[in-house]
């Protein structure tokens, strides 16, 4: 689903075992407005095509950042500059990470 975006540097990190707020995060880039748009509809439609839609949604692509509330599952989709500013990657470095793609 993601890997048929324009989604970059996409992380899997098992965070269950050090957060009680989910079991795992999903961390992507896009370059830009367009692209960010493209990838959260994309998850969007796929989980809906399989009878799942988020709790809840938070951010736009014009904001450089999306958040799909899944329950046990986080998906983040932020712009380049957005992501680097965050972090995400090193606040949760204790996580395994289940997934890489570059």
């Amino acid at each position: 689903m993601i890997s048929d975006t324009p989604a970059a540097d996409t992380l899997v990190l098992d965070i269950g075992a050090i957060s009680p707020v989910a079991d795992f995060f999903v961390l992507c880039s896009g370059e830009n407005e367009r692209q960010l748009r493209a990838i959260g509809r994309e998850v969007l439609e796929k989980l809906a095509e399989a009878g799942v839609r988020p709790e809840r949604s938070e951010g736009t692509a014009a904001a450089g950042w999306i958040l799909l509330d899944y329950g046990d599952v986080i998906v983040h989709v932020m712009d380049v500059e957005q992501r680097s500013f965050y972090r995400l990657e090193e606040l949760w470095s204790e996580a395994q990470t289940l997934l890489a793609i570059q």
